[in-house]
């Protein structure tokens, strides 16, 4: 597929086959993963990787409410289709060690000089990576948020180091004709690129 073809298929898509994804697939998109920009090449990323049944069904379960697993609404069932779930995790104390070191020029791992998080951004843009190799695989993919509350279990749950925070999770799997239920880009129209982009001056 042609970039701009990646770019123009990608969507969060939240329904799946229950079809087994090919290994190779999930293995290339973590290799594009870690080609992500990262200051310093601090590399300060980690991506857990749940494909067998029983890991998945047991993220469902840390994440959800009993009584919505008990009766999954149409999201959720569509989302726990997905044979694989990826979850990148951030380490901030990998830059602020990166950071100190002699050709950094910095001498401590003082948070206050980062203007921002750029660990969660890196990290960020390494999911991008992801969700585009499976859209250029021809898979569906989804970027979503663990509820708060829900984190340490998951850390606990899959030994998770302290050093690294999860900052989402990613399902992969088969699309489905449907794609499951339509996202806001349905009922919210893009915003022109005119009323985005500025040159020049932040035009009001």
């Amino acid at each position: 597929m042609e970039f701009q073809d990646v770019v123009r298929h990608r969507k969060m898509v939240r329904d799946y086959a229950e079809d087994p994804v090919d290994p190779a697939i999930v293995d290339r998109a973590l290799r594009n993963a870690v080609r992500a920009p990262n200051a310093g090449f601090s590399q300060g990323w980690g991506f857990l990787v749940l494909d067998e049944a029983t890991d998945v069904r047991r993220f469902w379960e840390l994440t959800t409410d009993p009584e919505d697993l008990a009766e999954p609404d149409a999201w959720l069932t569509g989302m726990m289709h997905a044979p694989v779930v990826v979850i990148p995790c951030s380490s901030k104390t990998a830059y602020l060690k990166r950071y100190a070191q002699p050709d950094k020029g910095w001498t401590d791992e003082d948070e206050a000089r980062w203007p921002v998080p750029f660990w969660h951004i890196d990290t960020g843009m390494a999911a991008l990576l992801i969700l585009q190799t499976v859209t250029d695989a021809g898979l569906g993919a989804c970027y979503f948020g663990i509820p708060p509350g829900r984190v340490a279990a998951v850390r606990g749950a899959f030994a998770i180091p302290a050093t690294f925070d999860p900052i989402g999770a990613i399902t992969i799997g088969h699309r489905t004709t449907s794609d499951g239920l339509p996202g806001s880009p349905s009922v919210r129209p893009r915003k022109p690129q005119a009323d985005v982009v500025h040159r020049g001056r932040w035009a009001v």
